[in-house]
């Protein structure tokens, strides 16, 4: 049995990556964290791999940090010893912006409960697709903290002030078809299929489309959200003149003009 606390395989054009400690619910470790930083990076150098799937192992997808990184031991500087900023700043901050940079197009397999700094790594890929039992909590209040790892950013984008406010503050369980439903996550799959194959379908198809410009999207429409108008005509402008110049752009008209299905490189 792999024991590592990142597992990675490719299918086709896909990356399958998932986190290996299903014993701790998934929860992030710093040697966790540097494992996946590892996976992302030859996911970036891989020119061959056009999408990614990220799920967890065993019954749940990521609970968030694992509080035995935290040093609560009674004793001198236990304050600055548990204070978990450092761990955001060196960890969970980094984490987030590889994912929200890579090169592919990413879809979160949320195949279990998944909570805290996990919601957040599930919200920050592109797509997520939950299991029908899945669940989402985001547990910060309960242990007198606030949602990290992007969590105050993603849940206003994705679900709107009201109900970022009452998932953050009362910290309920969040079922799958209501997470669908507000707007966390893309999409459920049905009762008794498995999520990760689910998923795996939704990549497959995203790995045959134009990378480039799935990429651009994704960056555009976040974007959006802090534009005003004319700044954000400005930057359609601008990245559809860079994708102007791209082989996929080409290969996608002509294959329009000629009627026949795009045979897009990435490129």
């Amino acid at each position: 049995m792999d024991v590592s606390p990142v597992l990675y395989e490719t299918r086709g054009s896909v990356a399958l990556v998932t986190l290996n400690r299903p014993d701790a619910l998934n929860s992030f470790t710093r040697k966790m964290h540097e494992g996946l930083w590892s996976v992302l990076e030859r996911i970036e150098k891989d020119k061959e791999v056009r999408a990614m799937v990220l799920t967890g192992a065993g019954r749940g997808f990521c609970a968030g940090a694992d509080l035995a990184e935290f040093d609560f031991t009674p004793g001198p500087d236990l304050v600055q010893r548990a204070d978990p900023g450092p761990i955001i700043n060196e960890l969970f901050n980094p984490t987030v912006r590889r994912l929200m940079k890579l090169r592919v197009p990413t879809i979160a397999a949320v195949n279990g409960a998944t909570a805290g700094a996990g919601v957040s790594i599930a919200m920050a890929c592109d797509l997520a697709v939950a299991a029908s039992n899945a669940s989402f909590t985001l547990a910060f209040s309960k242990i007198g903290l606030i949602p990290d790892a992007g969590g105050t950013w993603f849940l206003i984008k994705k679900l709107g002030l009201a109900r970022a406010m009452g998932a953050a503050m009362l910290s309920d369980k969040l079922r799958a078809q209501d997470a669908k439903e507000w707007g966390m996550i893309w999409d459920v799959a049905p009762e008794g299929e498995d999520c990760v194959a689910a998923a795996m379908k939704l990549a497959t198809r995203l790995a045959d489309m134009p990378t480039k410009a799935l990429v651009e999207t994704r960056h555009v429409l976040r974007a959006a959200a802090s534009n005003d108008l004319d700044r954000q005509l400005d930057l359609e402008r601008d990245t559809q003149s860079a994708l102007g110049k791209t082989y996929d752009y080409f290969e996608g008209v002509n294959a329009f003009r000629d009627k026949r299905a795009p045979k897009f490189k990435g490129d």
